[in-house]
């Protein structure tokens, strides 16, 4: 299996191409799935050249093919580096004092998603493995959705979303300590969609919007893709550094803080109750709302506190979803605001997506009114507890250090050597990782790496990441 190599695969010597046309193939094909990201620098040549066991100048061919194809660049006393493709944005003249940061590519996290479906170990993976997931449970939900009226599904549905669902939510959020009612709920497609309709609805380009740092590099993206300046917080075990996050509204008098509270993404750490209100205590003074990205809300103790728990819908914006705990496919969110905010909101969802999937909201307001999606959830989070306890003894022993205390589906880690060229090298042996870099707004070296505990356990993974880290 490729994932226990000790190096490299072989190039083939006896096939049809040369070897720096197959070795330049293998580079392309890594560049055009963006798994590497523009920006990425290329292992050097002769380190290239020992991986694949071919001569210093077979590589120099191989990225000389590349070069004259457009995918790479070579920069002086430096190497080779993956090429930029998508330029900055331009902001309006009055908005030009502050630039925007470009934050690596963050298709290249989503696309390395899709290839841990091909059956690759895939420590970086962002959801929980396949076979984690209850496809009876899916199965009998859908036939129940068959066995109902289906002139029902041959119309639009309603706009805020469908009504026994948002029923069952605010039933949801009560457990959780969040009053709302269903007419302060809106259902989208995912999570993702949520934030998206937020952020449109509340933000015009050149506006500046607060993030933790590290972060979920698709929402660093999707921000700036849409002309926003993001302010980078730093996220601590505890939650954000409120003294930067003071300074940065002081100056900058942002419009939103987007973070995700419990169980963030990539360090697994949540908010405290005595940073939460200090958080909406900044928002009160400098006048912005608060967006909290509940997305492993099913994977968390239901006591941690949320900051609308806190805050009562008033300053903040409640966003939350289902992929993590059902399947990826189940693009099922919603949003939870100020029934004003609310109004709006679904204004802008109409204007995008006219509507949400009924059907697949009916079948999920049954999972939930049944307490089968409770149950469930149960399942995964003591198979989870095991799986982390397993990750960190591997992890230990193998010399790596969490960054932050290890909780939920992802653990942050110092390996002790760069996580970008390590991500390479393991990518070759078929392991497909989740280095640091891809959690910051601005591409920057990094030993940090985030693991999904679900999918880590391999100890061959273990040994060969210290191989790796101590040869670097």
């Amino acid at each position: 299996m490729a994932a226990t190599m000790d190096e490299s695969p072989v190039l083939a010597r006896a096939a049809g191409e040369t070897l720096a046309e197959q070795l330049a193939a293998r580079f392309t094909e890594r560049i055009t799935q963006r798994l590497l990201a523009p920006g990425a620098r290329l292992p050097s040549v002769r380190d290239c050249a020992r991986r694949h066991r071919v001569s210093a100048s077979t590589v120099v061919g191989a990225y000389e093919r590349l070069q004259a194809r457009g995918l790479v660049e070579a920069r002086p006393q430096r190497g080779f580096f993956v090429r930029e493709t998508q330029p900055a944005r331009a902001l309006p003249a009055s908005r030009a004092a502050a630039p925007m940061p470009l934050p690596v590519d963050a298709t290249a996290l989503i696309r390395s998603m899709f290839q841990a479906q091909s059956g690759r170990p895939a420590p970086g993976m962002g959801t929980l493995p396949q076979e984690w997931l209850d496809g009876e449970l899916l199965q009998r939900a859908l036939r129940r959705l068959g066995s109902g009226d289906a002139g029902a599904w041959l119309r639009y549905g309603e706009p805020a979303g469908d009504a026994a669902l948002r029923e069952a939510l605010a039933q949801r959020l009560a457990d959780l300590g969040i009053a709302a009612s269903p007419a302060q709920i809106m259902t989208s497609i995912g999570a993702t969609h949520g934030l998206d309709i937020v952020s449109r609805t509340l933000l015009r380009p050149g506006d500046a919007v607060l993030v933790d740092e590290p972060g979920w590099s698709v929402e660093f993206a999707r921000l700036t893709a849409a002309g926003m300046r993001l302010l980078p917080v730093p996220r601590g075990a505890d939650g954000p550094d409120l003294a930067a996050m003071e300074a940065l509204a002081r100056e900058h008098r942002p419009r939103l803080y987007v973070t995700v509270s419990v169980l963030h993404n990539p360090t697994g750490s949540s908010l405290t109750a005595a940073a939460a209100h200090q958080v909406l205590r900044l928002a009160e003074a400098h006048d912005f709302v608060v967006v909290e990205d509940d997305t492993y809300a099913w994977l968390a103790p239901a006591h941690a506190p949320r900051l609308a728990q806190l805050d009562g819908l008033r300053r903040t914006v409640y966003v939350s979803g289902f992929s993590k705990i059902l399947t990826p496919q189940w693009r099922v969110g919603f949003v939870a605001a100020a029934p004003a905010l609310v109004e709006r909101f679904i204004d802008t969802k109409l204007l995008g997506s006219l509507g949400t999937p009924g059907p697949l909201e009916h079948a999920l307001a049954w999972c939930l009114s049944q307490g089968l999606l409770r149950r469930h959830a149960e399942r995964i989070v003591a198979r989870l507890d095991g799986a982390r306890a397993r990750v960190v003894r591997l992890a230990e022993d193998a010399g790596c250090r969490f960054v932050t205390p290890p909780q939920g589906l992802f653990g942050w880690i110092d390996v002790g050597a760069d996580t970008e060229r390590l991500a390479q090298n393991l990518l070759d042996e078929g392991w497909l990782t989740a280095p640091g870099l891809l959690f910051h707004p601005t591409r920057r070296p990094t030993t940090l790496m985030r693991v999904n505990f679900a999918t880590s356990s391999e100890p061959g993974f273990w040994r060969r990441l210290r191989e790796l880290a101590d040869a670097a």
